[in-house]
């Protein structure tokens, strides 16, 4: 059996990395270190770990040195799939230096972890020889290569140009790791993916935020004038690249992970109030959980207030990209993967995930992250 060590597995793509493997690899055991941080909850996972032998949860930083050495003497480790980073470009902005910590230093002190417990001796040209069939897989993003214009895609061999603190870091740590493929020539791989959706998103994030919005009979916060364009990745395609680059890519590649889904900002916006109204519209019973009620005469709960009027435009982004688009020929190629959802279906797929599931998103919204929202949106 293999060993796989998750790290940032109580995340929105990390944990739905972890569901993927217990369903379809059972081949594999999971360690999954997390510091459960404000996107990082332990109830994503819970019912995974106490019902699956294969899944262990370890509480800690990828910091922390002597405990990522414990774990490695601990358990027969031999891939490493790195999830763990503060991933949000406005808290970024506001606290660079933590992203320098967590996405740059935690990335090599994992791995120092694995060339320490990898190393099996020194080859006659010097350099380390290495166990067989172990892997230490980054997980990146397309925000490394910068913005787009109006038209192109972002393939591997695009340069590097990171605009935020955030993107700069995980620049830093792709860097890291590709020069411990050069210099120890260590087994690693990197994937790079447009953004992600779909269930346990934390509701800072504009898809999970603009649900969360309306059922709540807020306003929607849309940077700028809501032209900037993202291409839109279903989060159990983007597990199944991971998987698949992590199992049968080539060592020191470099794969981008995209959805073939362009859509503008406002574009998302539109259609998630589009599609809450249609749901509500069919299917009474989830009007029960709008904050925002007023009975009509026929005894139902209005929704006629759910349209584009609840769209606010707001301070636009200090540095924002203005569009991200990824060519995942290389990963089609040479991998057979393309994504499977295409957002129309993938949209409706996670806006009933989170009608279905409000007691989730009450809890990993309790605590600090209404003192968040207001700090960002709130003044704008």
């Amino acid at each position: 059996m293999k060993c796989y060590l998750v790290t940032g597995g109580a995340g929105f793509i990390g944990a739905n990395f972890v569901k993927y493997i217990l369903k379809y690899a059972p081949e594999i055991q999971l360690i999954v270190l997390d510091a459960l941080t404000y996107a990082g909850n332990l109830g994503t996972i819970a019912s995974d770990i106490s019902d699956n032998s294969r899944c262990v949860f370890v509480k800690g930083d990828i910091c922390d040195k002597e405990l990522v050495n414990k774990l490695f003497e601990e358990y027969p480790i031999d891939c490493v799939v790195n999830f763990a980073a503060e991933s949000h470009v406005d808290r970024s902005i506001e606290n660079p230096q933590l992203f320098l910590q967590t996405n740059i230093l935690g990335t090599q002190n994992l791995l120092d972890g694995a060339r320490h417990h990898w190393v099996t001796g020194k080859a006659e040209n010097g350099y380390p020889l290495w166990k067989s069939n172990v892997r230490f897989h980054q997980v990146s993003t397309d925000e490394v290569y910068g913005s787009l214009g109006t038209g192109g895609y972002f393939t591997e061999l695009t340069p590097l140009d990171p605009r935020s603190p955030y993107s700069a870091s995980k620049t830093s740590a792709d860097l890291i790791v590709k020069a411990y493929a050069d210099t120890y020539k260590m087994p690693v791989s990197i994937t790079r993916c447009s953004n992600n959706y779909g269930p346990y998103h934390f509701p800072e994030k504009l898809i999970p935020l603009i649900i969360k919005n309306i059922l709540e009979g807020k306003q929607l916060p849309v940077y700028g004038d809501g032209s900037n364009v993202r291409d839109w990745l279903y989060v159990d395609d983007h597990c199944k690249a991971i998987y698949t680059v992590i199992e049968k890519g080539r060592e020191g590649e470099v794969y981008n992970v995209g959805g073939h889904n362009e859509r503008t900002n406002l574009e998302i916006v539109k259609t998630i109030i589009h599609t809450i109204y249609q749901i509500l519209s069919r299917e009474q019973h989830y009007r029960a959980m709008l904050k925002k009620q007023t009975i009509l005469a026929d005894g139902s709960i209005d929704i006629s207030w759910i349209n584009e009027g609840l769209i606010t435009f707001v301070k636009d982004r200090l540095g924002h990209d203005q569009r991200y688009a990824i060519d995942p020929t290389k990963i089609t190629n040479e991998l057979g993967w393309t994504p499977q959802t295409m957002f129309d279906e993938g949209i409706i797929k996670t806006v009933r995930w989170y009608l279905d599931n409000q007691a989730w998103v009450e809890e990993v919204t309790s605590g600090d992250y209404q003192k968040y929202y207001e700090k960002m949106y709130g003044d704008r």
